[in-house]
């Protein structure tokens, strides 16, 4: 039996739209850039109904198009595109400070309740890591210029190593992304800070 795909759905898009605006409210950005990554985020996974390969760079533009046609401004639904169409970490990086927010937003939304998949004996290690982590809270510190990923992991049900097998590319882009909006980046496991 297949493992189920990884929850994208209203759940997800909420709590990356809600951080992606949160991330940029708490660092002092103007209320409509915090809205424009608010939309990004609600938006950003779109491409997911064409396929799940390169779907940030499908959805950038679905996004574009639906924006324009509700008479978006177009400079403002450029960067909605850019920031989704970058989104990813297979192919993106922080390109605005609107993609920086959405990138650290995206990336925090690790957890049991994506996991789509209800049988544990066919898990893959997606599957496990995801299930595993049974707390995830994205902490801004404007003061102090950081944000701070603090993930529990149920250890009896995946190794906090598994967590980096499967999730470095997206730790490291979460730094790359943290560091345009010129704060750092730092993630805690399990209460020990590993970055």
């Amino acid at each position: 039996m297949d493992s189920g795909y990884t929850e994208h759905s209203h759940r997800h898009i909420s709590i990356v739209s809600k951080r992606a605006g949160d991330i940029l409210q708490e660092l002092g950005y103007p209320e409509r850039t915090i809205e424009l990554a608010r939309i990004a985020g609600y938006l950003h996974d779109i491409g997911n109904c064409v396929n799940r390969t390169d779907h940030a760079h499908s959805g950038a533009i679905m996004a574009y198009n639906i924006l324009k046609d509700m008479g978006m401004d177009v400079k403002e639904r450029t960067e909605i595109m850019m920031a989704i169409g970058n989104h990813d970490e297979n192919t993106g990086t922080a390109v605005s400070d609107i993609s920086a927010a959405l990138i650290l937003a995206d990336k925090s939304d690790v957890h049991r309740d994506r996991v789509t998949n209800t049988n544990l004996s066919t898990f893959d290690i997606h599957d496990r890591v995801n299930y595993a982590v049974t707390n995830a809270e994205l902490k801004i510190d404007s003061k102090e210029r950081k944000i701070i990923l603090n993930l529990t992991i149920d250890t009896k049900l995946c190794p906090v190593l598994d967590y980096f097998e499967i999730f470095m590319d997206r730790t490291m882009m979460s730094k790359y992304a943290a560091k345009y909006l010129k704060i750092w980046f730092e993630l805690v496991i399990n209460g020990t800070k590993l970055l």
